[in-house]
């Protein structure tokens, strides 16, 4: 059976409204560390993230671009983040991909629930932010405990050759 594809759409602003420093942060400053959370969550939990943002603050004719491995959208002009979620969900949708969006806005949540994607709020995302972070420190902490040191492994003679090589003698 071949493996379930899992998406995570994100609605930019919402979850950056969502955070407690961001919300305080210059705009540029807070989208790049969401971006940067956000690569680090793809490359931990293997879904493919998406992160949207609304044309209003950052005007223009609409832009998609790759930053960090992940695909950052900006609507266009007259659209929201909401309307591009709702086409992407749409769009693809297809048997053997997961599609989770990632809003804390209610009826955002119970339209692309109809249409088969799953809701994750902010919160519940920002959450899984700090597990991710939980779960990388202990592998770490754990990497740096199991690691075997230069003389590991080495017998008392070759290990007393070593120490009087340091030494000269």
């Amino acid at each position: 059976m071949k493996d379930l594809e899992e998406w995570l759409i994100v609605d930019g602003y919402n979850v950056i409204g969502a955070h407690e420093e961001w919300a305080l942060l210059p705009l540029e400053e807070a989208r790049h560390q969401l971006a940067t959370l956000l690569s680090e969550y793809q490359a931990t939990s293997g879904r493919r993230v998406f992160l949207v943002f609304d044309a209003h603050r950052a005007p223009g004719a609409g832009s998609r671009y790759s930053e960090q491995q992940i695909t950052i959208f900006y609507t266009k002009e007259h659209e929201t983040a909401d309307q591009m979620i709702e086409r992407l969900v749409k769009q693809h949708r297809k048997p053997g991909r997961r599609i989770y969006v990632a809003t804390s806005d209610y009826l955002e949540q119970r339209i692309v629930f109809g249409q088969g994607a799953y809701r994750l709020s902010s919160r519940e995302l920002l959450e899984e932010f700090r597990r991710m972070k939980g779960d990388i420190s202990s592998k770490i902490k754990e990497a740096r405990g199991s690691r075997p040191t230069l003389g590991q492994g080495l017998g008392e003679e070759v290990l007393k050759t070593l120490e009087n090589w340091r030494r000269k003698k």
